[in-house]
């Protein structure tokens, strides 16, 4: 296996975006497996290196990176650094920073070598709140054959649905905090998500994208995930046109995985998760 990390890709919104790839160089016309963490999320969190390493054993090549407004930085890979960079990220920024990488792979400058990659044969991939992201992307990128998530959210505005309330007082406040149970950091988010949702409601749309996306699609999610409820998945699956829902009896969010992940195989759950995708890609 061969990867080139942390390569720099500047996005459009004045931080750059930080890249892995993962390939295999005996493998022709690798097809491109391109992942999106969560909330809270980082490329280099937990065992992703090691399901990155799983898809390239099968043939794949794999690619993850950060969100340019996820909190870490290029300096700084492995913390939230950079609360304010946090606290003003949205899902258009997000949109965008996935369409970057989506783009760079056609015209991939600061790679060490060059790499048999077939760049329109992409599988999206998304975590959690990334899971609505490479949906949207999905159907609009013709380069995207399909698209698959993990423990995904169902509808983008969760974090503030049926919960009016809550948005007076942010709008009145301009921000409000949550705590990082792991870090134990208290992370902004700043009104402007809320005003950015709203001021592309028919695109963040995740009914009205299923609604027109025609790419296999794919949804798994653990039994017993305690952050995103089994019922995301049945919606998801409710509103798509062709989507196959697998449950993974048992799993938690994030598939047994934690942070730091010190083992060099992966917990069942999420060899359990890589096989059902694996076996969707090459079904489709």
């Amino acid at each position: 296996m061969n990867k080139q990390k942390n390569i720099i890709v500047a996005g459009k919104h004045e931080k750059p975006i930080t890249v892995d790839i993962y390939w295999n160089d005996s493998a022709q016309n690798q097809s491109i497996v391109l992942f999106a963490h969560g909330f809270k999320g980082f490329k280099d969190w937990g065992h992703w290196e090691e399901v990155a390493k799983a898809f390239v054993a099968a043939g794949h090549c794999f690619v993850k990176f950060n969100f340019s407004h996820n909190g870490v930085t290029p300096d700084d890979l492995l913390n939230f650094a950079d609360l304010e960079a946090f606290g003003h990220n949205n899902y258009i920024k997000e949109l965008d920073d996935l369409q970057v990488v989506i783009d760079w792979l056609s015209t991939p400058e600061g790679l060490d070598k060059k790499i048999n990659w077939d760049t329109n044969n992409i599988t999206l991939v998304g975590h959690s709140r990334g899971g609505p992201i490479v949906l949207i992307a999905a159907n609009e990128n013709i380069n995207v054959q399909r698209v698959v998530t993990w423990a995904g959210v169902h509808e983008l505005n969760y974090p503030w649905a049926n919960q009016e309330e809550h948005v007076e007082n942010w709008k009145k406040e301009g921000v409000y905090h949550i705590m990082n149970g792991r870090t134990k950091q208290n992370m902004p988010l700043y009104y402007q998500l809320y005003e950015n949702y709203m001021a592309n409601e028919a695109r963040l749309s995740i009914q009205k994208t299923l609604g027109k996306l025609d790419k296999p699609y794919l949804i798994l999610h653990g039994t017993k995930d305690p952050a995103v409820p089994l019922e995301a998945a049945y919606y998801l699956s409710e509103h798509a046109q062709n989507a196959t829902l697998v449950e993974i009896e048992g799993a938690d969010h994030v598939f047994g995985g934690k942070h730091p992940f010190v083992d060099t195989t992966l917990p069942p759950h999420s060899q359990k998760l890589v096989d059902e995708c694996i076996e969707f890609i090459q079904e489709h």
